[in-house]
């Protein structure tokens, strides 16, 4: 079952994000607390959102979606993108991730949204794949560029 989530899935979903940094080999740069998350999706003015996956069996979270809106100037329209998606390991493969990525796609059709977008690591081979098996492209002609630490302070100062 997927849903939105609602702020008592704050612990969990902090808990899953610090899983898929340790699954991205940079468990030391995951710094968000369970409070800084709370604030972003619920307080006065979320900008990002969620999504959790619950075992039909158990109850139990066992995925989310993280994501926010973003505007493409090419379109004119919104869409979505997915900052972090995760399944826990041993569910991998049981449907929660596409149910994900489908409720998402579906917000983006009623929404009239023109994309949904995200980013995976070069060497995530079994997302990689998955991601194609619903027919996402890769869009290997851009780079990601990013500022941050020391370069963001001195480009901003």
């Amino acid at each position: 079952m997927i849903r939105a989530a609602v702020p008592a899935d704050v612990p969990v979903i902090h808990a899953l994000i610090r899983e898929l940094a340790d699954y991205e080999r940079s468990l030391p740069e995951a710094k968000a607390t369970v409070e800084q998350l709370d604030a972003a999706l619920f307080g006065p003015h979320p900008a990002v959102f969620a999504h959790v996956a619950e075992d039909e069996a158990s109850g139990e979270v066992v995925g989310f979606a993280l994501w926010f809106r973003n505007f493409s100037t090419w379109t004119g329209t919104h869409g979505i993108y997915l900052e972090d998606l995760y399944v826990k390991p041993g569910l991998r493969g049981s449907g929660h991730g596409r149910a994900l990525l489908q409720t998402l796609a579906r917000l983006c059709v009623e929404r009239g949204y023109g994309r949904l977008e995200w980013s995976v690591l070069d060497w995530n081979e079994p997302s990689i794949g998955f991601y194609k098996s619903l027919g996402a492209e890769p869009m290997d002609e851009w780079t990601v560029f990013r500022l941050s630490g020391n370069a963001l302070a001195a480009l901003g100062s």
